[in-house]
């Protein structure tokens, strides 16, 4: 399982999901172009001295990462159609989360396998992406018998 950053925008977002990953034990994907540099103090500043312990992949486009890429296509996304706790994960998938300030691309949304959605209040437009993140990648390793061994 992957989690997989299509054009981040926001360095504390993508510290934080590279710490994420880290502690779950799943890699992370990076397609570029990225908002920032990938040196930037606030993305170390979220991801502490867990950026050390995470895969992370860099990829220079979309198609560079689809070339890359094995497994199912899982898009989160506020135009999903089905929702992320109703959903049958597979150990392989990659959980795709769009840009910060605009979401995927259409090209991503028409490769996607499956599109998916958190269910919130009316009128609420969406969660932040590393929340989100967190959320789909817990019920999925929790599906999959993918959560690491560690402390109780």
């Amino acid at each position: 399982m992957r989690l997989v950053l299509i054009e981040p925008d926001i360095p504390q977002n993508t510290g934080a999901l590279l710490r994420l990953g880290a502690c779950m034990g799943v890699a992370v994907d990076i397609v570029e172009p990225c908002g920032f540099l990938l040196d930037d103090k606030r993305l170390r500043r979220a991801g502490m001295d867990y950026l050390e312990s995470v895969e992370m992949v860099r990829h220079r486009s979309w198609s560079a990462y689809r070339a890359a890429a094995s497994g199912r296509l899982v898009l989160l996304t506020t135009r999903g159609d089905t929702r992320y706790a109703d959903f049958g994960f597979q150990p392989d998938d990659n959980i795709l989360l769009g840009r910060e300030s605009a979401g995927a691309a259409e090209e991503v949304h028409g490769e996607a396998d499956a599109r998916l959605l958190i269910p919130m209040g009316p009128g609420i437009r969406s969660l932040n992406v590393a929340m989100a993140a967190a959320m789909v990648l817990s019920e999925a390793l929790r599906q999959t018998g993918l959560f690491p061994e560690g402390s109780p």
